[in-house]
């Protein structure tokens, strides 16, 4: 059932997520389109958020998204000062001068970087976990983690979960979706987009979720074209086969425990064909995850700390290769 609409602003409007911005100049979206999602999400009774573009957008666009409950998506780089420290979320597109960043306690922040990038620089990350209230790590070319990161990334997670430890002796009970949302989860919380969310673009179309939007004309993963919306403003929408969508019909998926697992179906299509199964650099990398929540959830109850939740003891890291026993 649909909780989300996610209003793309712009063709350049901040990438929040795997994909790539791949628009050269702006195109924002119509008032007249805007004023009639918002209305579309209001009558569905879902709830909005909106992508903000670098640059000010109009006072008239402000006033039309400030006439329904929303969150503001917004880039660390947006030249609106008052939008920037408002923000829901924040995007952070590096680790640069993360240390020098005013980051708030009480709010959540997405870094989106490379696989390599993060294993040569996950130690500015630290700073962040002793002073943002969330931090959610997006890695933007996950077909590039390979077996022989394998080591590296688990020995970068395990300074992570040791900074995080550190933060909950403080009292500091900090997140980090790679680690800490496995600690509390008892079952799958995916990013769902077809499920529970939509997004409107500045075509007026609604697409699965940006990324397909965003989505080469001339691409073609086995499915047919994947620039491919699921409705418009005028029509509503038309999710075809919205059954491969859902975790019931990702066979895999509904029997594993990785529930931290974003299970990026824009991902799936691309590096797998299909749209609810995920790859095998997502299920490794989801799974170094789990088993690092596993020593950390362990550490914490040592401590005193409580947690219903029970991570047990695994020997693989893909579930495809147990899938017979499965």
């Amino acid at each position: 059932m649909l909780q989300y609409l996610v209003i793309n602003l712009d063709d350049v409007s901040t990438s929040y997520c795997h994909y790539e911005i791949n628009c050269g100049s702006p195109n924002l979206i119509g008032l007249d389109k805007l004023q009639k999602g918002i209305c579309f999400a209001m009558k569905e009774n879902l709830s909005v958020q909106v992508v903000y573009p670098d640059y000010l957008i109009p006072k008239e666009y402000k006033e039309a998204i400030d006439a329904v409950d929303h969150y503001d998506i917004v880039s660390s780089l947006c030249e609106d000062k008052e939008l920037r420290e408002h923000a829901d979320i924040t995007i952070l597109h590096d680790c640069i001068a993360l240390d020098k960043y005013p980051f708030d306690n009480k709010k959540t922040y997405v870094l989106r970087i490379t696989i390599h990038d993060f294993l040569d620089r996950y130690l500015f990350i630290k700073h962040v976990l002793h002073e943002a209230g969330r931090l959610n790590i997006i890695f933007t070319d996950i077909e590039n983690f390979c077996d022989e990161d394998i080591q590296k990334y688990n020995e970068a997670l395990s300074v992570l979960s040791s900074t995080i430890e550190d933060c909950y002796d403080k009292g500091r009970f900090v997140q980090l979706n790679l680690l800490t949302d496995r600690l509390t989860l008892a079952t799958m919380r995916n990013c769902n987009a077809g499920v529970d969310s939509v997004t409107l673009a500045p075509d007026g179309n609604f697409y699965i979720c940006p990324a397909f939007y965003y989505a080469n004309e001339d691409e073609d993963y086995g499915l047919g074209k994947s620039k491919t919306n699921v409705g418009d403003l005028e029509n509503g929408l038309n999710i075809k086969n919205a059954r491969l969508y859902t975790l019931e019909n990702a066979h895999l998926c509904s029997l594993c425990d990785a529930y931290h697992c974003q299970r990026c179906v824009w991902l799936n299509r691309k590096l797998t064909y299909e749209v609810n199964t995920p790859s095998h650099e997502q299920c490794v990398m989801a799974h170094l995850e789990r088993n690092q929540t596993k020593d950390l959830m362990k550490r914490l109850r040592n401590k005193g700390f409580c947690f219903d939740q029970k991570i047990k003891d695994i020997n693989y890291l893909d579930p495809f290769v147990i899938r017979r026993e499965w």
